[in-house]
């Protein structure tokens, strides 16, 4: 499966509006694939009956981390298609995209593998202690992996209120009737 490396390729029309759209539609795809995180741990608790909490605990956060990954590769492809499609631009037009791009800057995430270092994230390893500690000491996984999950949430958040922004200096008569 090819990957594209900008918005811009095989598009004809306004650049811009093309390359919002096109972030949109990843930052839609980011935000299905942390749901489908959410969703699927919520139906876990119809394979209670039949599987053991040792059982089921473990693959509750694997499906956190999973989600969680996939969400932030989606992140990186986004911020890579945005710098290969505004290399393609002239200056008024990056100057339009420039609060998008500025939440890739402002906002950097770390690798996963600094995700998942409990000695890296103090913080979040304290509290997943002690959630553990509140709860069952096999739900401390279970709150890493789910803080970890709320950080990519944060950021789909953060960059899209930014293309909401863009959006609406782009199409200013635009009402939405909804």
């Amino acid at each position: 499966m090819s990957q594209e490396k900008s918005y811009l390729k095989g598009q004809f029309g306004n650049a811009v509006s093309v390359i919002v759209k096109g972030i949109d539609h990843d930052v839609e795809k980011g935000e299905d694939l942390l749901m489908l995180g959410f969703g699927t741990i919520m139906l876990s608790s119809t394979f209670a009956p039949v599987a053991p909490p040792i059982v089921l605990l473990p693959l509750v956060a694997l499906t956190f981390a999973v989600s969680a990954g996939l969400a932030r590769r989606n992140y990186y492809n986004m911020q890579r298609k945005l710098a290969e499609s505004m290399a393609l631009l002239d200056r008024h037009e990056k100057a339009l995209l420039y609060p998008i791009a500025a939440v890739f800057a402002d906002h950097p995430i770390n690798s996963l593998a600094e995700s998942y270092n409990p000695f890296k994230n103090l913080k979040r390893t304290i509290k997943s202690a002690l959630g553990g500690f509140l709860i069952n000491p096999l739900w401390m996984p279970i709150f890493y992996m789910m803080g970890i999950q709320i950080n990519e949430e944060k950021n789909l958040g953060i960059l899209n209120r930014a293309i909401i922004g863009v959006e609406q200096k782009l199409f200013p008569k635009r009402v939405d009737t909804e």
